[in-house]
């Protein structure tokens, strides 16, 4: 995992410098599976997104051992989403254009968590209601049909459920009660286990079907290895030092270390100040060090010129937000903030930093 167990309890001035070697880590590592991307797209076509919590231990590529740039994820506070907010409508409908000009079609994971041992490492951004955020996950894929249309063939939203203390994936079905728990049946075989998802989407494509498989496949394989680490249950609770606001951090492939807040809402205070609740929680209960913690804004670009130069200014206006929020609402915290700003080349997901 690249040192990150190492990172919780290190000094601020070692984490940023982490941080650093992390990312060109990540991007050495992107650049140079062009090829597994490519070979993997070729035999699953299928576009991928995810929507998910800010939560840094929700982090389905790893769970589903996917490679890098493959899943494309939508992060908020408790995975609330509201298609209605223009940004992400805009941002969404973009993606399934693309998807459309590729021929490909379209899977929406719509998720929700919890931990199976204790209510209170559950979503935070719901109050660890279980049921509050799987009615939440209802009503979003509902909406995502509303727009795009029920059974067209093209976009498919589907419910899974995350599981944080196994690691483990729900899928659920039309029928929403219906499910197939990872967990619980990590010994079919592949046939068993396609005929398990033809009857959970009846009306699903051949093609997502078999698309949906290598998540299954490579979520068990994660499972099995989770519970032969024997893994301390202190790894499954909130360890966050970073609090990220923006887009473009696939490159922070690790589980646990970032609570990361897209702006994908009509307010991005509430989760600000949530996340810096749980870093100070964090720092309270000794999960990890208290000398302080790494605001991180980030923003993607493409190309040189204009494009780059907006992404600067994003960046800059999510600093100042987030900075004037943290300090109006927790100003001990506040003292002990190091603000990092960083744009993102898309195309080798290596960042800048930017000097204010």
């Amino acid at each position: 995992m690249h040192r990150a167990k190492e990172m919780v309890k290190a000094s601020l001035e070692q984490k940023i410098k982490w941080l650093f070697e992390l990312n060109k880590f990540h991007s050495e590592k992107y650049n140079n599976e062009r090829l597994v991307r490519r070979f993997y797209r070729a035999q699953h076509p299928t576009e991928i997104s995810a929507f998910k919590c800010m939560d840094g231990r929700i982090h389905i590529p790893l769970m589903t051992r996917t490679p890098l740039g493959i899943i494309r994820p939508y992060r908020s506070l408790g995975g609330r989403f509201d298609l209605g907010w223009p940004y992400l409508a805009e941002d969404l409908n973009g993606w399934i254009d693309y998807s459309i000009s590729r021929g490909r079609k379209s899977l929406i994971l719509v998720t929700y968590h919890f931990s199976c041992g204790d209510v209170h490492r559950g979503c935070a951004g719901f109050n660890y209601d279980k049921v509050a955020a799987f009615q939440h996950a209802i009503s979003l894929r509902a909406q995502v049909e509303r727009i795009y249309g029920k059974n067209n063939s093209i976009v498919f939203p589907i419910i899974v459920g995350v599981e944080t203390d196994n690691d483990s994936l729900i899928f659920h079905g039309e029928d929403h009660n219906q499910i197939l728990d990872l967990v619980k049946e990590k010994n079919k075989t592949e046939q068993e286990f396609l005929i398990a998802l033809r009857d959970l989407y009846p009306n699903m494509s051949d093609q997502v079907l078999d698309d949906i498989l290598p998540l299954i496949k490579g979520n068990i394989e994660h499972i099995k290895e989770i519970a032969a680490e024997n893994r301390p249950i202190v790894e499954t609770q909130h360890q966050e030092w970073i609090l990220g606001l923006g887009n473009g951090f696939d490159w922070l492939h690790i589980p646990n270390i970032s609570l990361i807040i897209g702006p994908y809402g009509d307010s991005l205070e509430e989760p600000i100040k949530k996340a810096a609740g749980i870093i100070q929680s964090n720092m309270e209960a000794g999960r990890i060090s208290d000398d302080g913690f790494v605001l991180l804004t980030s923003a993607t670009f493409k190309e040189l010129g204009s494009e780059r130069n907006k992404a600067i200014e994003r960046v800059r206006f999510l600093k100042d937000f987030a900075k004037k929020t943290i300090e109006a609402y927790n100003p001990e915290l506040a003292k002990k903030m190091h603000i990092l700003s960083v744009v993102i080349n898309f195309h080798t997901r290596e960042f800048e930093e930017i000097a204010w």
